[in-house]
This record gives C-alpha cells, structure tokens and sequence, in this order.
C-alpha cells in the first residue's frame, strides 16, 4: 500500500531538521512525563536497568525495547518514566514505527510525526518494506528503536501472536542489539479507546521493566543450521514474545499489589 505522503526523513538531516526535533520530541517528552507521572499514579519497576541501556550502553550498541499496545497513545505517554534529561537528547531517543495510514496521510502530520523520530510503516506491506528497512538502518548505527510486535492496539488485551517484523530486525542487524522488553498496565485507562478520546486524570499505571538480553547465541546457531530467513525471524519473534508475555503476569500482579494497597488516594 503506497503512502499518501513523501517519504519524510531527507537524505541528510541538517541543522534546522535537528534543531526542530529536538523541540518536537523535547516537548512531547515533556508533556508524556508530567502526564504519565504527574497527572497519573504511576509505579515503574527496574527502571534502572532502562536508563542504564539509554545512557551507559556501549558505543554504538543498539537498544531494541519491546512492549505491548493497549492504547493509540501508549507511545508517547509510556516515556513519561524518562527524566527530561533524556527526553531532551534527541540523538538518545527512540525511534519508532508508527502506522502511515494513521499518522503519515497529510503533510503537516507527516513532518511533525517525523521529527519525533515516528517511521511510517504500511499494514499489509510485510516485514520487507521502506519502513523496516529505516529502522534496520538505525539498528546497524547503534541507535535505539522501540517496537509494539503486536502490530495494533490490543483492545481487548487477549495473547495476541506476535508480527514477524521484529525477528527480522534482530536477525538481519549486524550488531547484536540489547534487547529489553517491557509491560504496561493502565495506559488504556489514560487514553481509552473508545470515544470520547482525550488524556484522563487519576489513573493508576505500572509500567514493569523486564532484564536486558540479547540473542547472539540463537542468531549464531540459527545461521549455522542454515535456516531460511523466515525460519529465523519465526524463531526470533517466537523468542521474544515468550520474554514479553512473562512479563504480563508479573506487571498484572505487580500493577494491583501496589496500587489495590493504594486505595483511591494518590501513591
């Protein structure tokens, strides 16, 4: 499905390009942090082991996280659990497929989504497509990309299989990513998903942040057995939506453990 926009992202991002996202995602952080973590109840879990990969990962190591969609706004509000320090270094922040059909259909949309590091992708287009590829790219520079593998909001938050795009960006990047998965619980409250739309007060959010891991050893043994490319990507995404769905409980538990204990005042 051809997008109804240019392709956003020039060949060569100069000043002004990064002078305006670094104000558009900048911004945007800022206004998911006082959101998510001030306007909300919000508990994160291990998010040490988050910044560590955000600040101290080694050069030019990439970072995928991974987590699961209830919500049209789960990205950005999810990042609410960053500090403005990492909000405001746009070279450190995440990129991110958004659907084109969705966030990519007019210009204005286009370029504003785009300077927020948002990548179109087009539902249907399968894993090969202009989109991935982009994010691949950023991968094999070192940068970290952020991906909902369910590939839709899970508006009934059922166990949902999950899309073969993210085995591919793990299978096909020549720098071993970390990978680190996490599992909200709440955002769908903040913004639900049927009308009327718009942010809500008061919820009470978890966000449970797993270990980091990276799956070197399986992409080793995977080629040496020469398997197909689209064994490889089942395998991987296989992999990883056993880690992610670990998690679920985990959060769930975590999620009303300490916020059932709350009562209705604020934590």
């Amino acid at each position: 499905m051809p997008m109804e926009v240019r392709w956003p992202f020039p060949s060569r991002q100069g000043l002004s390009w990064t002078v305006t996202s670094v104000l558009v995602t900048g911004l945007v952080g800022a206004y998911s942090r006082i959101w998510t973590k001030y306007m909300n109840r919000l508990l994160v879990h291990n998010k040490e082991d988050l910044y560590e990969a955000i600040e101290r990962r080694p050069q030019g190591k990439p970072l995928l996280t991974v987590a699961n969609h209830q919500s049209c706004m789960d990205d950005p509000h999810i990042w609410g659990v960053l500090e403005l320090k990492h909000l405001w270094r746009v070279r450190k922040m995440r990129w991110t497929p958004a659907a084109a059909d969705i966030c990519f259909t007019k210009e204005l949309h286009s370029r504003f989504f785009s300077l927020g590091k948002c990548v179109p992708v087009c539902r249907g287009d399968g894993v090969y497509q202009k989109g991935m590829d982009f994010l691949l790219e950023k991968l094999n520079h070192g940068d970290w990309v952020h991906f909902f593998p369910e590939g839709k909001v899970n508006m009934t938050q059922e166990h949902m299989r999950l899309k073969w795009g993210i085995g591919r960006l793990i299978a096909e990047c020549s720098l071993n990513p970390i990978v680190l998965p996490l599992w909200h619980v709440g955002l769908c409250d903040v913004l639900p998903n049927n009308p009327p739309y718009y942010p809500r007060l008061g919820k009470r959010i978890t966000v449970y942040v797993g270990k980091p891991f990276t799956l070197e050893q399986l992409v080793t043994q995977l080629r040496e057995e020469n398997r197909s490319p689209m064994e490889m990507r089942k395998a991987l995404t296989d992999l990883i939506q056993e880690e992610l769905w670990k998690l679920k409980g985990l959060a769930e538990a975590t999620h009303q453990g300490y916020h059932g204990s709350r009562g209705p005042g604020r934590p």
